[in-house]
């Protein structure tokens, strides 16, 4: 995700690179190359211009102190620009009802069913929710079974009335149905459809007025760039939604629908989806997005999706059995498992200030781990909680159930006993202990591609 804008713009601060001062010659031709950067990104060639003029504006009109130099402003101006750019600051949704009501719209194929199970998921374990799931498309061969497929996945009901074509009807059967039993959201998945399919668009309207939604959201491909703009704005002229969801920003999006759309239809960008598993949903966060933009990472969000795996208890836990020297096979592999849960390796290795540029061209599989757990789970559970009985014998078995070579079996064993000696001798969160581990400070894996020792 924006791997060439990010390329590009640090080339655009390389003409600062040695200046003395800020110059309304070298400011011009930084912005110009900025500008450039930014509609190969596949922004709208306005907010791009407006974009570069802002900063152009207030990098001649600083006092710039001696100690900072011109490259290092530019990016700072830059980088608050950009924040801006997206909204600049983060907006949750507004669930004032019992039950609040959600209502879904977008094009065909922007993802709005998978996403309606990820909000339903995110809704029922981070704020405690009691989500309802409505079929409201009646026109995609079958899209209410994908829903019920979905559904099941996060445990969350689905509503469905399979005979009935009347939206409308559905819905409010459906609200009805949230009040009797007790649930406090109702996410209403609506079928796709054409901006220009008047019949369609008069059915949501219609349907949102009927409704009336807490919040009514945009769900738009983000690799469709600057036409997911253009949709956008005709779908918020009929309908005036709420705010937009991104999806698919894990893919290859040269980035432009997340830097335009805020300025084209004056909503905000609420919620990205970056990979296909269910906790897979980002609230937006405007400035945190810039820093992964300039190669800065994002620390903060990985600290938090790791606070989310990892609870208190667990880690009191696990120190003690460190410090005990304790730690077997069965909690190297639930640390795989939590790690694995948190969401696509590469999306989550980048945003580590630094290590989205080194690994930019590196194929981190999200199956790295497989081999791992194949020998892991091969093991016996005297032999998962008793490492050091896993003599020859034991390891010919172990490679002969896992599809491994017995020297991968003797590497494992080796690197985890390496592992276990230096997290004996680390202190702090589990959180700590795996971004050390991210950063290289944990052997290397056997199937880890790209994430060796830094030294």
């Amino acid at each position: 995700m924006f791997e060439n804008l990010s390329d590009r713009l640090e080339r655009s601060f390389k003409i600062l690179k040695g200046e003395g001062k800020i110059t309304e010659i070298n400011v011009a031709e930084t912005m110009k190359d900025v500008r450039r950067a930014l509609i190969d990104a596949d922004v709208n060639y306005k907010v791009a211009k407006t974009f570069t003029d802002k900063v152009k504006q207030k990098a001649l009109g600083m006092n710039v102190l001696t100690a900072v130099k011109p490259g290092q402003l530019m990016v700072k101006l830059v980088h608050d620009e950009l924040a801006e750019l997206m909204g600049g600051e983060t907006v949750g949704l507004e669930l004032k009802n019992r039950p609040a009501i959600i209502l879904m719209s977008g094009l065909q194929g922007s993802g709005k069913t998978t996403f309606s199970g990820k909000l339903a998921n995110m809704l029922k374990k981070k704020q405690r929710k009691n989500p309802l799931l409505v079929a409201c498309d009646v026109y995609r061969p079958a899209a209410i079974e994908q829903l019920k497929v979905v559904g099941a996945s996060v445990e969350v009901p689905v509503y469905s009335e399979p005979d009935n074509k009347n939206v409308v009807e559905i819905a409010n059967n459906g609200i009805r149905e949230a009040k009797a039993k007790g649930y406090d959201v109702v996410i209403i998945d609506t079928a796709g459809r054409l901006a220009i399919d008047e019949q369609m668009m008069n059915e949501i309207e219609t349907l949102k007025k009927a409704v009336n939604p807490d919040e009514t959201l945009f769900v738009v491909d983000s690799m469709t760039g600057q036409d997911a703009v253009n949709t956008a704005k005709e779908f918020n002229d009929r309908l005036d939604f709420d705010g937009v969801v991104l999806t698919k920003l894990d893919g290859d999006t040269r980035g432009g629908a997340a830097l335009s759309i805020r300025t084209v239809v004056t909503k905000p960008i609420k919620f990205v989806g970056t990979g296909e598993k269910m906790e897979a949903i980002d609230p937006f966060h405007p400035s945190r997005m810039a820093d992964r933009i300039l190669g800065m990472g994002d620390i903060v969000s990985l600290v938090e999706r790791a606070q989310e795996q990892f609870d208190q208890e667990e880690a009191l836990r696990l120190q003690k059995k460190i410090q005990k020297n304790k730690f077997d096979f069965n909690d190297f592999l639930g640390q795989i498992q939590q790690i694995k849960k948190m969401g696509n390796l590469k999306d989550l290795a980048s945003m580590i200030p630094g290590v989205g540029k080194a690994i930019k061209d590196v194929d981190i599989d999200d199956d790295a781990f497989k081999s791992i757990e194949a020998i892991i789970q091969s093991m016996t559970p005297k032999e998962r909680s008793n490492p050091e009985i896993l003599n020859q014998s034991r390891r010919m078995r172990i490679a002969k159930g896992s599809g491994t070579s017995v020297q991968e079996v003797g590497r494992l064993i080796k690197q985890f006993d390496q592992t276990r000696k230096m997290m004996k001798m680390m202190t702090g969160s589990k959180a700590s202990m795996m971004m050390n581990a991210m950063r290289g400070k944990m052997p290397n894996m056997p199937g880890m591609p790209g994430m060796k020792p830094q030294h």
